[in-house]
């Protein structure tokens, strides 16, 4: 295990919509044996009511803030000791000040996909409030990217199979 994560024990798992992080990030939690947490879960705890309710009746602005506030408090159990897999909303990192945060206390993996594959898998799903334009899908996914390229480790998320993307993570020498 590298020094970083004996004295914050985390991963940050980043990505855009549909990569898989929380399907991941439960599955590397149980093979670590560490806690997991969904960012998306403690933004709506904090608020009392569902993410597409926030973006619908306050406004994305209000949810960044909450969202800014329960990744702060991740981040100070993470400082205390608690080791953890998070799985961060797919806007939650898109200031290089965050990502440094992260990368400061933990490892930031990245879950790279395909804009397709991303597409096809959100489809169905109508609880995601930026999807639901395809064009500002695709800027969204164009205008991240320069975040996301600042974690430190890239996986490929296109994978089939959830378990073969947490052994590529496994396989990274981290822990």
């Amino acid at each position: 295990m590298i020094l970083k994560l004996v004295r914050t024990p985390a991963v940050y798992l980043i990505g855009f919509m549909g990569s898989g992080k929380s399907t991941v990030g439960r599955m590397l939690a149980d093979r670590l044996g560490w806690d997991y947490y969904d960012l998306d879960d403690d933004i709506e705890n904090l608020a009392g009511k569902r993410i597409s309710e926030i973006f619908e009746t306050e406004g994305e602005e209000v949810f960044r803030s909450i969202e800014r506030e329960a990744l702060a408090a991740r981040v100070h159990r993470v400082q205390s000791g608690h080791a953890m897999v998070l799985a961060l909303g797919g806007g939650a990192c898109v200031t290089e000040t965050c990502m440094e945060r992260l990368s400061n206390n933990g490892v930031t993996i990245y879950l790279d996909c395909d804009i397709d594959t991303l597409a096809a898998r959100v489809a169905a799903f109508e609880h995601r409030p930026l999807a639901r334009d395809p064009e500002r899908f695709r800027a969204l996914f164009a205008a991240r990217q320069p975040f996301y390229a600042l974690a430190e480790h890239r996986v490929n998320g296109s994978l089939e199979s959830p378990e073969e993307v947490v052994d590529q993570i496994l396989r990274l020498g981290v822990f």
